[in-house]
């Protein structure tokens, strides 16, 4: 079993809908959804391209799946996540916004935020403690994929590779698109699908955690909690262990 920390929306947020009915499953219920049509691509077409990120549901990363240190049980974690948003303090970043992050499609900031960012970076300090250390086979599987020598660093220290300078807020709407005409199509009824919500300030009120009950098995909510706290995410005290 895996956990991870996730930024998702409230549980009724029209965000979370919206995101949760184009990937076409529910993280919250684990129930499949129909997924939106999309035009020139078939229901089958569209379902192809968003495998991946249904099996993870709607979300950003904040701190990469990892399993628990020996000693430590689930309801550790989940007291420590608690505890992580009622010290957390709200935040408003200018916007989301649909667009091609390398080959894939993803809502991201517009501009980047700095706020973002070092919540990110305070998710990632702050959980450390529960973190296992990777399998063997787990750094392999990720050296396998090119690493600089600083996220080579970063993977031995923390157990994932994209965080800190290296961390790019996004969440994820397809698999990587290698075909122009399926990129373009689903770039255009994404842009249109999300209307409501991409393009006007957003405010990240809330935190999720997550887990795969096993290996490649679609990820599950926890728990979703408002931050209630006053910490802001460039204080430090907010990134320290629970």
């Amino acid at each position: 079993m895996r956990y991870a920390i996730y930024y998702t929306a409230p549980v009724d947020a029209e965000l979370t809908r919206l995101g949760a009915t184009w990937l076409g499953r529910d993280a919250v219920t684990d129930t499949p959804l129909t997924q939106p049509e999309v035009d020139g691509l078939t229901a089958d077409e569209v379902a192809s391209l968003t495998t991946d990120p249904r099996r993870y549901g709607f979300h950003a990363t904040l701190k990469a799946p990892f399993s628990l240190k020996d000693g430590i049980s689930e309801a550790e974690l989940v007291d420590g996540f608690r505890r992580f948003c009622a010290r957390a303090a709200v935040f408003e970043i200018p916007a989301l916004d649909v667009t091609l992050l390398g080959r894939f499609l993803a809502l991201t900031p517009q501009p980047a935020s700095a706020e973002l960012n070092a919540f990110a970076a305070a998710c990632v300090t702050a959980f450390e403690p529960f973190r296992a250390p990777l399998s063997e086979a787990d750094i392999a599987r990720r050296m396998a994929s090119g690493l600089n020598a600083r996220q080579q660093e970063l993977l031995a220290a923390w157990g994932y590779p994209y965080i800190f300078e290296d961390f790019r807020f996004h969440m994820t709407l397809s698999v990587k698109l290698d075909d122009d005409v399926a990129r373009a199509a689903l770039q255009q009824a994404a842009e249109t699908y999300f209307a409501s919500v991409i393009r006007r300030p957003h405010a990240i009120a809330s935190l999720g955690l997550f887990c795969e009950p096993e290996r490649n098995a679609p990820f599950k909510m926890v728990d979703v909690l408002p931050l209630t706290g006053a910490l802001a995410p460039t204080e430090p005290a907010l990134g320290q262990a629970l």
